[in-house]
């Protein structure tokens, strides 16, 4: 038995500083993974309180894009270290919120922290540019680049601390105010995070959090004081936020799905490409992550032995209590998690995958799925062409460098891509043919905030991450002036 705590925090909604206990939107019972136990009832948001939270964002936006950039920087920096003094209980919260491992849950406070301070070092560095000089044009040009407003933040289940520190942070350092509707299935970094906002300094109204309806998701984007929406999740739903920013032109950054592909060729390092591939895919969040390396390509020499070590890895991997210290393996997100991913391996098989090891559900209380690994996989069929998000990893094979990069670039998302090979020559011409937003050689950090993140395709728009990613919060207007 774990020794850590199992209490949920309570969650409110929280607007213009104020905790409210409940909205019009209900209740919803939160069941904790690693059980299927309901072990909270968290406040709903409807359109009533939405309207209050980006009133109350609008009003508080007039004063805060007035505040001087180095006292943003100032707010963001405390809130960074807040963030990080409170690593330990955020790692609890991650492993109550989706059932990710203390052990997996503790690196995402110090990410987290980490995005903050960069944002915060940006507060005071948004400058124009000269674009045309009295002497060459007669008249004298530049830019100024202004906050849009209120910025809309939906965010998905998956990773809730890192996605709230990968949006808030940019936003607040470009002057804007932001309204937050985090998933239900995930409440309780939100609820942190409100937390430390406040110590931090940040003023009321500044940032807004609360769970709510689908409903509530509509109202937010299709609000007249919402500036901009930026999103985390499916294009199911990223679509029908396109569909509610259309009728005002509204801009929206979209970070959505990936069916990412990893190429190992035959001279890479196959050690640690096999454990790359196999536990990236496999074993951090349960494979509930958008830019995990969720198909193996693996040149034809070598084929039989990676097979053969990505084997003996899945089959290492020990499922247990995400509050566990050591355990690194833990459930999906709900029933309907179970249900889908079993489901599509099944259909896999019909379609004449073989399953190399797993496959099923484990014979234990909450929602527990084998890591699954499968061969003989067609590059066309539903399981190599649409996101599992779950612990399933596909392995093909290839004997050209033009059929892995044919293979890698057959689906309609674009988000991530990785390479494993000791010819850095190799890889350069590989990475340049390669439809996706970001490409990671042997290892490299896949999600570093000095480099711009964001995919093509059914994987979204725009970027989160870089200087890019303060530039998505920013309007650039253009002055002109007759000398």
């Amino acid at each position: 038995m774990s020794d850590v705590d199992p209490t949920p925090p309570t969650v409110h909604l929280r607007i213009n500083g104020e905790k409210l206990k409940a909205g019009s939107g209900g209740t919803y019972d939160h069941i904790y993974p690693a059980t299927g136990e309901v072990n909270a009832r968290i406040p709903l948001a409807d359109k009533q309180e939405i309207d209050l939270a980006v009133t109350k964002a609008h009003e508080a936006f007039l004063t805060w894009r007035k505040t001087p950039p180095a006292e943003r920087r100032r707010l963001l920096q405390k809130l960074a270290d807040l963030i990080e003094a409170n690593a330990e209980e955020f790692a609890r919260l991650g492993a109550l919120d989706n059932g990710t491992p203390l052990a997996i849950a503790a690196g995402s406070p110090l990410l987290a922290a980490e995005w903050t301070r960069y944002y915060a070092g940006w507060a005071d560095k948004i400058t124009g540019e000269l674009t045309g000089k009295p002497e060459d044009l007669g008249e004298l040009g530049y830019t100024v680049a202004q906050p849009y407003g209120v910025v809309a933040i939906i965010i998905t289940w998956n990773g809730p601390l890192i996605s709230l520190a990968m949006k808030i942070p940019a936003a607040l350092a470009a002057g804007n105010t932001v309204v937050v509707k985090p998933s239900e299935l995930t409440p309780f970094a939100g609820e942190l995070f409100m937390d430390l906002v406040e110590q931090a300094g940040i003023p009321a109204g500044v940032v807004n959090i609360l769970p709510g309806t689908a409903e509530a998701g509509a109202q937010l984007v299709g609000h007249p004081l919402v500036k901009k929406v930026t999103f985390t999740g499916g294009p199911a739903t990223a679509t029908k936020i396109l569909q509610g920013c259309a009728p005002d032109m509204k801009p929206a950054v979209l970070e959505l799905g990936g069916k990412s592909a990893q190429i190992i060729f035959a001279d890479a390092d196959l050690d640690a490409a096999c454990q790359h591939g196999t536990q990236f895919s496999l074993i951090v969040l349960s494979g509930q992550g958008c830019a995990f390396p969720t198909r193996m390509l693996i040149e034809d020499s070598v084929y039989d032995e990676v097979v053969e070590r990505v084997k003996r890895i899945a089959e290492s991997i020990v499922p247990g209590d995400p509050l566990e210290p050591g355990v690194v393996f833990g459930p999906v997100i709900n029933e309907a998690a179970v249900e889908r991913i079993v489901g599509m391996v099944e259909r896999a098989k019909e379609q004449g995958a073989t399953v190399l090891t797993g496959g099923r559900r484990l014979d234990r209380p909450g929602y527990y799925v084998e890591p699954t690994v499968l061969t003989d996989v067609d590059p066309d069929s539903e399981i190599a062409q649409n996101e599992v998000f779950g612990p399933v990893l596909c392995l093909f094979r290839f004997s050209t460098d033009e059929e892995a990069v044919a293979i890698a670039n057959k689906t309609r998302y674009g988000l991530s891509s990785y390479i494993q090979t000791t010819n850095l020559n190799r890889a350069l011409k590989v990475a340049a043919e390669l439809d996706a937003g970001q490409t990671i050689i042997n290892n490299a950090n896949a999600l570093e905030v000095s480099r711009p993140f964001g995919g093509f395709g059914l994987s979204g728009l725009g970027k989160e991450g870089g200087r890019d990613g303060l530039y998505e919060f920013l309007r650039v207007r253009a002055i002109g002036i007759k000398v």
